[in-house]
């Protein structure tokens, strides 16, 4: 009998670039040309149904003008096209096209784009480099730092996917001129979610000047782009998979992510974060962590962006509750949330431990207390 260890350990350097700006294409491929993803010659650019057009034909089209072979893999928009089947599928048409391990991926949207892009770049050929173009608020808030990627299943949204890094994030701020208003509400729930979580500041900043904001003034929309960028930034760098600090990302999302999915995705990422973070503060002040002035003051930010703050009658409150236990956060059939300690801070319950176990009694008299 005899064994033989296998030694890997190694050092891996993931870091990459946000650049922030307005019409980036022509940045995008002169990075390419100065060996951006190095010799790759060959690209997949990946977008939905509506960004096509917008955006992703005339990215693909100038690569191919610039002499490199590239193709559109198109999917029909929305969350509910985040599956493991649309992942197949955009798989099995790259592998048919002579896509192999010698490509980079080129993700074009928003965050359904990027989180199932980048899962795809994560596995196809046991991985290749992926670039983030991202034109959406909610993209340039969430899913553009980070490295998370998945698809949704029936039971639950992201529970199966990997962490995986991009080569480099472009932020278009150009792109929000043609978001509907909906979508660029949607995205504010994000923003508003940082704000609490890490930023007084910031908080006050979106309180002061929402209607610029909403308006897509330049000035403001950097600012937001750039504090988005910064406070992720500063969470994902001390704890990059999720091990601990970087639960406090979840904050709203306990029951955000179970609303979405029992709305049947009726409900955008946005609207039920939104939602959820109403959930908490309730929770919170529940716990003695938020007075009740700071409750409001969350809940009116929210209102202001234009956000929903209450659960659609058309969602049964027995099933949103037992939907809550999907949360990537329950252990040991626990459910666990992450909340503010005052505006600006979240509470760290153990060193290292930002979640709290809450009873399943406690959740349900807040859920229902949300009329």
């Amino acid at each position: 009998m005899s064994s033989f260890r296998v030694e890997l350990k190694k050092v891996v350097d993931d870091s990459y670039d946000i650049q922030v700006g307005y019409n980036l294409q022509n940045q995008l491929l002169d990075d390419i040309k100065s060996g951006l993803v190095g010799n790759i010659k060959k690209f997949a650019v990946i977008t939905d149904s509506i960004v096509k057009d917008l955006y992703a034909e005339p990215i693909n089209k100038a690569l191919v003008d610039a002499g490199y072979k590239s193709q559109l893999f198109v999917f029909p928009e929305g969350e509910k096209s985040k599956t493991r089947e649309t992942k197949s599928i955009i798989e099995d048409e790259m592998l048919a096209n002579q896509y192999r391990r010698d490509c980079c991926i080129i993700a074009v949207g928003g965050g359904v784009v990027t989180d199932l892009a980048g899962f795809i770049a994560g596995t196809f050929g046991r991985g290749v480099p992926f670039i983030n173009y991202a034109t959406t608020l909610l993209a340039a808030a969430d899913a553009s730092v980070g490295g998370k990627t998945a698809v949704d299943t029936p039971l639950a949204t992201n529970l199966i996917g990997l962490f995986n890094q991009p080569v480099k994030v472009y932020l278009d701020i150009a792109t929000w001129k043609t978001l509907p208003k909906r979508q660029i509400i949607s995205g504010l729930a994000e923003t508003i979610k940082h704000a609490c979580l890490a930023d007084r500041e910031f908080f006050d900043y979106l309180d002061n000047h929402m209607s610029e904001i909403l308006e897509l003034e330049p000035e403001a929309c950097e600012h937001i782009a750039e504090t988005n960028c910064r406070i992720k930034y500063e969470v994902v760098m001390k704890d990059e998979r999720e091990s601990g600090l970087r639960e406090v990302l979840n904050l709203g999302h306990t029951v955000g992510r179970a609303i979405e999915t029992e709305s049947g995705y009726e409900l955008m990422h946005g609207e039920a974060v939104s939602i959820g973070m109403v959930a908490e503060v309730i929770l919170a002040n529940k716990l003695d962590l938020l007075t009740k002035e700071e409750v409001t003051q969350v809940i009116s930010l929210l209102k202001k962006a234009g956000l929903p703050t209450e659960i659609p009658a058309y969602i049964d409150r027995d099933a949103l509750v037992n939907r809550l236990y999907t949360d990537k956060k329950v252990r040991d059939g626990k459910l666990r949330f992450v909340l503010q300690d005052g505006i600006g801070s979240i509470k760290e319950f153990e060193p290292g431990v930002f979640a709290k176990p809450i009873e399943e009694s406690l959740a349900r008299e807040v859920i229902l207390e949300m009329k």
